[in-house]
């Protein structure tokens, strides 16, 4: 074989090795639809050429760089390889096997594998008919738990509740109950539905925020993610970190994802406007989807299995057991193609009809395992 060829052919593995960095079809994951930002991608060209040096032996200018960004204390901030290694490091770290952790139903299944992972034992609630948060009964199994997780906005539903009822809820989870409030998604909300996190952490000392570089910064092969607490968790989480844990390239990203601020929200406003119109679309052509303030939006099975129908229109969402789905927000043309998949299924035979809100759900009295799609997400009366 040439050298020519021999090149040729390391090519051709390295681009098998690589996923695209813009990909219409890829839209599982919630991952960004643009490479990162021109900024980071120059920063990150420079790091290779220094990535025979190892990197600090604790991420101390990472934790800098997120604090001063932040206004807060680097002795309330953690760092560690993406929100979910934080949330398996706070697990194991804060809780015996054994201990309760308390999860909404559906939520993002990492943390299934979390709390499997750290030996305890799962307490599901179900999120009520319009994929929102049973606050009440969360705060109710949360009192003999170790850990109670609250993801705002919700994965896989998108749904955000209000700034008071999270505090209420906090006040109402016992004081030695870690609250985990998983913020993946919070730049995807307005600002003005924010919680305010430094004014949180200070009320309340047992309550950990996760957040990540992975999806509005578009960093999600990197691994970044950092923690915000009250100094004695934040320190927990801190001393277990990975000696030349966190490579070089990931502060290198961080500081020019931080630097061009001003382009990174125009992309996120790009994906905001897009959610709008997916949303709006959809349920024009008949589809219930919830509320969602992340950059997904999520179809529930209300006598239907959107799971089925979009295993054969080639485009890759995420699919639940019980046949709903949830789809990343990328380009108008992706909206295109969901738009098409969706209108094409809802113009023939269904066991649901079209274009109405599923009811209330139910009160509750306490935590109770999930139900079938159609207990948690009942079709709509035909009328």
């Amino acid at each position: 074989m040439t050298s020519a060829a021999q090149q040729d052919s390391a090519n051709s593995r390295l681009r098998a090795i690589l996923p695209p960095a813009v990909d219409p079809c890829a839209l599982s994951l919630n991952e960004s639809a643009l490479p990162p930002l021109p900024a980071v991608r120059a920063a990150l060209a420079d790091f290779i050429g220094a990535a025979n040096r190892y990197p600090e032996f604790l991420p101390t200018r990472l934790r800098g760089l997120v604090a001063e960004h932040l206004g807060v204390p680097q002795e309330k901030v953690a760092i560690g390889p993406g929100a979910s290694g934080l949330a398996l490091r706070l697990l194991q770290a804060a809780a015996v096997p054994g201990d309760r952790i308390v999860l909404s139903m559906p939520i993002f299944e990492g943390y299934l594998a979390f709390a499997r992972m750290a030996g305890l034992a799962a307490v599901h609630v179900p999120l009520d008919s319009y994929g929102h948060h049973d606050l009440a009964a969360m705060a109710h199994a949360a009192q003999d738990a170790r850990v109670v997780v609250l993801c705002r906005p919700n994965n896989p539903t998108g749904t955000l509740e209000s700034v008071g009822d999270v505090e209420r809820f906090i006040s109402e989870v016992p004081t030695d109950t870690i609250v985990l409030l998983d913020e993946a998604y919070i730049e995807f909300v307005a600002t003005a539905r924010r919680v305010d996190v430094h004014r949180l952490i200070e009320r309340f000392s047992n309550v950990v925020v996760l957040r990540t570089f992975s999806k509005a910064y578009g960093l999600a092969g990197l691994r970044i993610g950092y923690a915000l607490a009250a100094p004695e968790l934040a320190e927990l989480l801190w001393s277990l970190q990975l000696p030349f844990g966190i490579n070089a390239g990931c502060t290198v990203a961080v500081a020019a994802s931080y630097a061009a601020h001003a382009q990174l929200e125009q992309r996120i406003a790009h994906i905001v406007a897009e959610r709008s119109y997916l949303s709006a679309r959809l349920r024009a052509a008949g589809a219930y989807t919830t509320d969602s303030h992340a950059n997904f939006v999520y179809l529930p099975a209300a006598g239907r299995s959107w799971s089925e129908i979009f295993d054969a229109s080639g485009l890759q969402v995420r699919n639940y057991p019980d046949g709903s789905v949830r789809i990343t927000v990328d380009s108008r043309g992706s909206s295109q193609r969901v738009l098409a998949v969706v209108e094409r299924a809802l113009s023939g035979p269904a066991d649901a009809p079209r274009g109405q809100t599923p009811p209330a759900a139910p009160d509750r009295p306490g935590p109770q395992h999930v139900g079938s799609a159609a207990t948690r997400w009942p079709a709509p009366d035909r009328g």
